[in-house]
């Protein structure tokens, strides 16, 4: 009866199916806390890139 137990969870321990989901689960939800925490100082940046992206697109329509 423990060697079946055993021989179940060695089996169920080596089983990698299913890993490849777990690992970009993990990846993502790092992606998530760290925006999360630093969330201002990336709205900060996307602001002032997109101010850019603005002045230099009407200095090209007016023609300067």
């Amino acid at each position: 009866m423990v060697a079946l137990i055993h021989g179940k969870v060695e089996r169920f321990w080596r089983n990698e199916d299913g890993l490849g989901m777990l690992e970009m689960i993990l990846i993502v939800a790092v992606i998530v806390i760290i925006a999360v925490i630093f969330r201002t100082q990336l709205k900060e940046i996307v602001t002032s890139l997109l101010g850019k992206a603005k002045s230099k697109t009407e200095n090209f329509m007016d023609g300067q």
